[in-house]
């Protein structure tokens, strides 16, 4: 199933997205019961189950075709991105659209270990943006009291609800987007690319175009809803056994291809390679280690 097959939808294809995506998601998903409640809700409002079957159907892209993405439309993309909810209506982000190609060359070339950026029609940047506020204290002569980790805080999630909604909004439109956190792999650089001020940074990238083979593409697999939603209080308790399930549910479905740090881990048989083992040899490598002094050189104080 592919979010740009969904034309007309009904409550069996919302469920057995999710079906896919969890595997047998009761009683954490809602089950049967929150799909009729769904059904009831939208029916209420004279709404289809098009645009959530879409959502329940998500997967990245990053194979586009030739066509133009025009700047336009990327424009209208990034407005209606920016309509969404933003903290304490602060409004800590920006959209930084890459249009010229020297711009963009240079941005994808801090990208070179995302090999498929080289052929991404369109890129770009949301940038958490403290800055703004700062001035707004200037010009109503007010004290800045809350220079602290909350300031970064708030401004990185506000850059991250954008992000989410412009993918949102640009599926339904028919394009295809994969975000690229890898852009703060190298955060300085990129900084002094997009000429970004004290207390503006880089959150994600996004590479964005029209989909190739939407047919082929799957549904990526989730960690089960048991372990992840949680009712009045947090609950980890037979975490290692959710962990150990999905990990045979994703390595029948969905191996993978190659296998990271071969060189200081060995290497082991596909089946023995699950998402737990590579998660665990991502993060037992040391990433964007300056990360947190580039943002204290931006100017916030994390503390």
């Amino acid at each position: 199933m592919s979010n740009r097959d969904i034309t007309t939808s009904d409550p069996a294809t919302i469920e057995a997205a999710l079906t896919e995506r969890f595997g047998d998601h009761e009683p954490a998903g809602g089950g049967a019961d929150g799909i009729a409640q769904l059904a009831d809700a939208l029916a209420a409002e004279g709404r289809s189950f098009d645009a959530l079957a879409a959502a329940a159907a998500h997967r990245s892209h990053r194979a586009f075709d030739d066509r133009d993405v025009p700047l336009p439309l990327l424009q209208t993309l990034a407005a209606i991105a920016l309509s969404a909810p933003s903290k304490s209506d602060l409004q800590q982000r920006d959209i930084i659209i890459l249009d010229d190609a020297d711009q963009v060359a240079r941005i994808k070339a801090c990208l070179s270990d995302q090999a498929w950026t080289a052929d991404a029609p369109r890129l770009l940047v949301f940038c958490g943006n403290n800055r703004r506020q700062r001035q707004v204290h200037e010009l109503r002569a007010k004290p800045f009291a809350n220079d602290h980790l909350d300031a970064f805080f708030n401004a990185a999630v506000d850059a991250g609800i954008a992000l989410q909604a412009f993918i949102a909004a640009a599926e339904y439109a028919g394009l295809g987007c994969c975000p690229i956190s890898a852009i703060r792999n190298r955060a300085r650089e990129v900084s002094d690319i997009l000429a970004l001020p004290d207390h503006v940074f880089p959150v994600a990238g996004l590479g964005v175009g029209w989909p190739t083979e939407p047919d082929r593409h799957h549904i990526s697999h989730r960690l089960p809803l048991a372990a992840t939603v949680h009712v009045d209080r947090f609950d980890d308790y037979g975490i290692a056994d959710h962990i150990a399930a999905y990990d045979r549910r994703r390595a029948e479905a969905q191996p993978y291809a190659t296998q990271r740090g071969v060189d200081r881990f060995g290497a082991v048989p596909t089946t023995d390679y699950t998402w737990s083992e590579d998660k665990a040899r991502q993060y037992a490598e040391a990433e964007r280690e300056d990360f947190g002094a580039f943002v204290v050189k931006k100017g916030f104080t994390l503390k």
